[in-house]
């Protein structure tokens, strides 16, 4: 049976939990959840919580780093060596300040735009051919001048409601990935369709 890795970036502590930077951690949450998953465990070995369980006919890991942000690299590092896997059964999943929020795209062997997390896992592991799920949060206006206020603050009220179904849509694609290939799941995320579209699973 093939096994993937599913990492949600963010930072660990709970003053952070609902940031613009923990979108990629607060996906996984609800991918766990709407899966029915264990509860996440702390692996000190692997410097991740951890929730494994069985979709689409695959074994799936679940894994927030509990590095901070600028040091991902170091955990997604710990878990592939550790759980015997390559980085072409990584799905890396975080925010992107380059993209209007909402947008999802998936890419894979690209470049990282200058996201920490990104950057700190393509150094760890010498390579940025894996899959990578980027969620949009810049706002209408544009990139904001202080970038690290703006990723550290929450979302507010309006941005909320469309972060939900962002988050609803990118576990729909994360399981079209699991069951159809990452293929069908780029030309879905990347059509640009909207988040009501019936998706085939």
């Amino acid at each position: 049976m093939d096994i993937f890795l599913i990492v949600g970036l963010g930072n660990p502590e709970k003053k952070f939990e609902k940031t613009r930077h923990n979108l990629g951690s607060r996906i996984v949450e609800r991918f766990a959840e709407e899966n029915n998953f264990p509860a996440f465990r702390l692996s000190k070995k692997l410097l991740s919580q951890i929730s494994k369980g069985e979709i689409c006919g695959k074994q799936v890991i679940l894994a927030k780093p509990e590095t901070h942000m600028n040091e991902s690299g170091k955990a997604v590092k710990k878990l592939l060596s550790g759980l015997g896997l390559s980085e072409k059964n990584l799905y890396l999943v975080h925010d992107d300040i380059d993209l209007p929020l909402g947008r999802l795209k998936v890419i894979k062997n690209r470049g990282t735009a200058g996201h920490k997390g990104v950057e700190s896992v393509v150094k760890e592991l010498k390579t940025k051919n894996f899959v990578r799920f980027r969620i949009g949060i810049q706002p209408k206006e544009g990139k904001p001048k202080n970038l690290n206020n703006f990723v550290l603050d929450n979302f507010n009220a309006n941005e909320e409601k469309i972060i939900k179904e962002v988050i609803k849509k990118t576990i729909k694609v994360l399981k079209i990935a699991l069951n159809q290939g990452i293929e069908r799941a780029m030309a879905v995320a990347n059509a640009r369709l909207p988040t009501k579209t019936k998706i085939e699973m």
